[in-house]
């Protein structure tokens, strides 16, 4: 992709996106159980370590952030990150009131995956 045909509401989707997933892997170094809640039961009941899935998971975060940053096939990294922010407020329910800024941000997320791309000519 060429980074100047993206229009600053473009970048700012992204970045906002981007950051939205950045934060968790980082903040889950240092308090990881704070983190581990949001799974849900029948995840956790696995014969899995928590904290073992919890650092895959954010593993998978950094890199739909990092996609999205980069822009590669905007449409799928924007569509897994809504789906992902979709199913962690309908798995935690009860937890609305914390995870309503999820549903803001997988719509954002959405917003970038339908955003108009623009066509480039090399003239």
């Amino acid at each position: 992709m060429n980074f100047k045909s993206v229009s600053l509401s473009e970048w700012l989707l992204r970045i906002s996106i981007a950051l939205s997933f950045l934060y968790p892997p980082f903040d889950g170094l240092s308090e990881p159980d704070a983190w581990i809640g949001y799974f849900p039961r029948f995840i956790t009941a696995l014969p899995i370590d928590a904290h073992l899935m919890l650092h895959g998971f954010e593993i998978i975060e950094v890199i739909i952030a990092l996609w999205i940053l980069s822009g590669w096939k905007i449409r799928i990294p924007s569509v897994i990150a809504a789906l992902m922010l979709i199913a962690i407020v309908g798995f935690n329910w009860v937890q609305f009131s914390i995870l309503f800024r999820d549903v803001s941000i997988a719509l954002a997320a959405l917003a970038l995956a339908f955003f108009p791309r623009t066509q480039t000519t090399n003239a």
